[in-house]
């Protein structure tokens, strides 16, 4: 591939990045938790839907976030886009390879 065709191809991958502010890392989750006393919820076995953000960080820590209900899809949104992010900066290094390759 020629090195301008390499150049151009790499900016409109740059390009159709989604917004660094809304980029997330980690996993959503749906967790039942249970109260240990006063509650008829809890005591049928139902317990209560949570939905939680688990992030891993170096040295396997994990950090969990509670999520309010009205904020899923935002979550979702941001993790979806960061899943985006991350393909298309895969591409910009096969790219970055091929440029250190192409031919003028």
């Amino acid at each position: 591939m020629k090195r301008k065709g390499v150049i151009q191809k790499r900016r409109k991958i740059a390009a159709g990045l989604p917004a660094p502010e809304e980029v997330l890392r980690g996993s959503l989750l749906e967790r039942t938790i249970f109260h240990r006393t006063g509650c008829a919820r809890c005591k049928s076995g139902e317990g209560h839907k949570v939905w939680v953000l688990t992030v891993t960080y170096p040295g396997g820590r994990n950090r969990q976030f509670s999520i309010r209900p009205e904020q899923r899809q935002m979550v979702k949104l941001w993790l979806a886009n960061y899943r985006e992010w991350k393909r298309r900066m895969e591409e910009i290094c096969e790219l970055n390879h091929a440029l250190l390759r192409a031919e003028e």
